[in-house]
């Protein structure tokens, strides 16, 4: 068509406002050259698989498609995203050029500024105009970059850099070994100011040198260091400058960025009065991890180093030389050295800053208060300046800064016997930890940190109920609580309540403060709960990190996320590195590891002597061998351990009590009489009855699962008036339940039914709205059926199926062998 009579594209409106966006632009290199050297077919099948990777990075990092040729033009939310999208490409470009033996590469410029978008008329869409049109200065500078960059090179402007670096650890663990160079100020042809550049790539695929020159783009290079000029200048330099080093020589800096991390050395105590010890750094830890900015390495992190050091924890002390060690060991940023001194009847608190690197102070922090009740509130005022001298905004600073006195104690007392509950926590001296935190509160009944840590040792005992009470007691006063403690607490009381939200909340706790690794490392075990193992993964990953409290057992969930998503080699190196970093080898999911892999002597090798362990952890090492024997054919063996759980669990409690007995009526179908089955599937159901309104979180969860399972094995001889018990009887746990398990389970249970009672129809319809990746495994048997599709399983014995069968391991899921065993063979 002419283009004179081409109808007119949509302009955008005058008054339309340019938005922030980040644009891409690359260029496929040589591709004319590709063409002609391996011909057309070979060109056009290469750059199919080419399009089809654009589309799924695209679709990966939520990018815009503008435009295409041999590059491409997008738009992105976020800088990182676009950087997501480039690494992945280069990378992508990388193995798809190897497998067809050429190179591809592309230069890429990445940018952020403000464009104008509008969408052309579809007559203008039809002969050949784009969709959608980008202007603004910011386009011509993004296409400045790519072509400045080499082949392979990812280029970003100075306004993209500090943005996308700062979300780098959102990349994972390749963002964290990213390079990031300056190649300085350059300019651009059209440009009228110089522009400092950078380059990001992965060590082995970026080029990572600087650009070359070209008439278009070249190296901004001051008058004074011109060959010209700097003739004239070495002389002056050499007379002058060993005296004007002297007299200008800087104070040491350290390059301390968001969310780095610091040690904090033992307290310098000048004063005297050993009340301070524990005191003045349990306020500083506290003030400090009121921060998003700085992070402070955990005390069972400093403790683990110093074990690597051949040090004992119990008698180093962390002085400028260990703590650097320490730092430059765990890639720790700075070390800070709190001294606490009385001077002329005042009370100075001081924070010294240390770059590990040099042992050399960067800087200090001082605030004074007359007398020890003062202490607190100098801390406060000390690590407030000590955060903005790091880089962290004022306004952050001001909002995140709850007043010391009262979210801690003004009790200085109080304070040190809080401090010595941590410390006996961290080591799991339980008594001592709760007697501390009773003295700190006696001292200060309104003292809420000291009630929290009396919930964890409640939980660690695994006496729910007064854990839950210690919780709402230290949220009776929120003003107590600085903000992260507060988020901390109503978390943890939702997840021990199993409140329907208590996963979005530690979701958004972790996004709130990501280097909070408890958070993260709590998501993860409630994804599990879920069944969702991709982000399960995601997370425990995440509480992996070098300087994680968390990090031996967000080792060991990373291990059950890999296994449940059917990759057996990775799993067993998570759970490899979990025992290196010190995590205890007595739970069982190692041992499940090899028995999914058909392993059995293998993994009950790993389960170890269960007089070793505490009785509900003694309880699941039995189940785990019942079940590896049953899965195995050892029948006898299975029959044995079913019967010592049965009369040890007749009156059960606990969650994995629950577990237990429905796992025992799990091995009893396999050859217990029709009256024996029946009559123990009505006991589970009764007494689970009788038992789920007295219950709460996870116990709840567990009860209503042990009875469901007795309604699905009701169901297999068609009782439905124990179905409809079981669903009556679990119907307010299931709609208060924060995951989706226990309503696929009660959909398992009526399909069941449904299908003995020959409406194959209703089961499809029950199962429907269960068939997402998160659904349980007996969710697949149970459609096949309902299909009318022959089965001989419900898990057919694929390796990956098996891998996710035991994955599914918990209290609050159907038996792991009515997923592993074929129903054909039971009697």
């Amino acid at each position: 068509m002419n283009a004179s009579i081409a109808p007119p594209t949509a302009r955008p409106a005058a008054d339309q406002a340019p938005q922030l966006r980040t644009l891409l632009l690359t260029d496929l290199c040589d591709s004319t050259a590709l063409v002609e050297r391996i011909g057309d077919v070979a060109a056009a099948a290469l750059f199919r698989e080419h399009d089809r990777l654009v589309l799924a990075l695209q679709q990966q990092w939520h990018g815009r498609l503008i435009d295409r040729s041999d590059g491409l033009l997008l738009l992105f939310e976020r800088p990182i995203d676009g950087l997501g999208f480039a690494l992945d490409y280069t990378r992508g470009l990388r193995d798809l050029g190897a497998a067809h033996q050429v190179e591809l590469k592309a230069r890429s410029g990445l940018h952020v500024g403000e464009v104008l978008t509008w969408r052309n008329s579809e007559e203008a869409v039809r002969v050949g105009a784009k969709p959608l049109e980008v202007e603004g200065l910011a386009k011509p500078m993004a296409g400045r970059l790519m072509a400045t960059a080499r082949p392979g090179q990812i280029l970003l402007s100075a306004v993209a850099e500090p943005l996308a670096h700062r979300s780098a650890r959102e990349l994972g663990e390749r963002g964290l070994g990213l390079l990031w160079k300056s190649y300085g100020r350059w300019r651009f042809k059209g440009v009228p100011e110089a522009q400092e550049i950078f380059e990001v790539g992965e060590p082995g695929i970026a080029p990572l040198r600087a650009p070359p020159a070209t008439p278009k783009a070249w190296r901004d290079i001051p008058l004074w260091r011109r060959p010209a000029a700097l003739a004239a200048e070495v002389a002056v330099l050499a007379v002058l400058g060993l005296g004007l080093w002297w007299a200008t020589r800087p104070q040491p800096a350290i390059a301390f960025a968001n969310r780095d991390w610091v040690v904090v050395a033992d307290l310098r105590n000048l004063t005297g009065n050993h009340a301070y010890d524990d005191a003045v750094e349990t306020v500083l830890r506290i003030a400090l991890e009121q921060s998003r900015h700085v992070n402070v390495v955990a005390d069972a992190r400093v403790d683990e180093t110093l074990q690597g050091m051949g040090l004992d924890p119990a008698k180093a002390t962390l002085d400028r030389n260990v703590a650097s060690e320490i730092a430059v060991r765990d890639g720790v940023r700075a070390v800070l050295l709190p001294t606490v001194a009385d001077v002329g009847g005042q009370l100075k608190v001081t924070l010294e800053v240390v770059d590990p690197a040099t042992q050399a102070t960067v800087f200090t922090e001082t605030a004074t208060g007359r007398g020890p009740e003062a202490m607190v509130n100098a801390v406060g005022e000390a690590s407030d300046a000590l955060r903005q001298r790091l880089g962290e905004a004022l306004a952050s600073v001001q909002a995140s800064s709850a007043p010391l006195d009262r979210a801690t104690t003004a009790n200085l007392d109080a304070l040190r016997a809080y401090g010595l509950g941590q410390a006996a926590y961290a080591t799991q001296d339980l008594d001592a930890a709760e007697q501390h935190f009773r003295q700190a509160l006696a001292l200060d009944p309104g003292f809420a940190m000291a009630r929290i840590g009396l919930s964890r040792i409640a939980y660690t005992r695994t006496d729910v109920p007064a854990a839950l009470s210690e919780l709402s007691l230290a949220l009776r006063d929120t003003s107590r609580l600085t903000d992260r403690e507060r988020l901390y607490a109503k978390a943890q009381l939702a997840q021990l309540r199993l409140d329907r939200d208590a996963l979005e909340q530690w979701q958004a706790l972790s996004k709130l403060y990501p280097d909070f690794h408890v958070a993260a490392f709590n998501t993860a075990n409630l994804l599990r709960f879920a069944n969702r193992y991709r982000p399960m993964r995601d997370y425990a990953r995440q509480a992996t990190a070098r300087q994680a409290v968390t990090r031996p057992a967000a080792w060991h969930y990373l291990g059950i996320a890999d296994a449940a998503l059917g990759d057996a080699a990775t799993a067993r190196r998570d759970f490899d590195a979990a025992r290196k970093a010190g995590f205890p080898p007595v739970f069982i999911e190692p041992a499940l590891l090899e028995a999914a892999q058909r392993h059995p002597d293998k993994a009950l090798a790993l389960l170890p002597p269960t007089n070793r362990l505490p009785p509900p952890m003694a309880l699941e090492h039995r189940m785990a061998r019942m079940t590896i024997a049953a899965d195995a054919g050892r029948w006898p063996e299975a029959k044995r351990v079913a019967d010592e759980l049965a009369a040890s669990t007749r009156e059960p409690r606990q969650a994995f009590e629950w577990a237990a007995r429905a796992a025992v009526l799990a091995v009893r179908q396999h050859d217990a009489s029709p009256t024996r089955l029946r009559a123990d599937a009505e006991a589970l159901l009764n007494q689970a009855a009788v038992a789920l309104p007295q219950t709460v979180g996870r116990t709840r969860e567990s009860v209503a699962a042990a009875a469901l399972y007795a309604g699905y094995v009701a169901a297999g001889w068609g009782d439905e008036a124990a179905v409809r018990r079981a669903v009556d009887a679990t119907r307010p746990v299931v709609a208060q339940s924060p995951f989706n398990v226990l309503a696929n389970f009660v959909a398992l249970t009526q399909a069941r039914l449904a299908l003995q009672q020959g409406d194959a129809a209703r089961a499809r319809q029950l199962l429907q709205p269960h068939q997402s990746e998160d659904a349980l495994l007996l969710t697949r048997y149970w459609q096949a059926r309902a299909d009318g599709r022959p089965t001989a399983a419900p898990a057919p014995a694929s390796a990956a199926t098996r891998l996710r069968a035991y994955g599914e391991w918990a209290a609050e899921r159907p038996p792991v062998l009515e997923a592993l065993l074929p129903l054909s063979g039971r009697k």
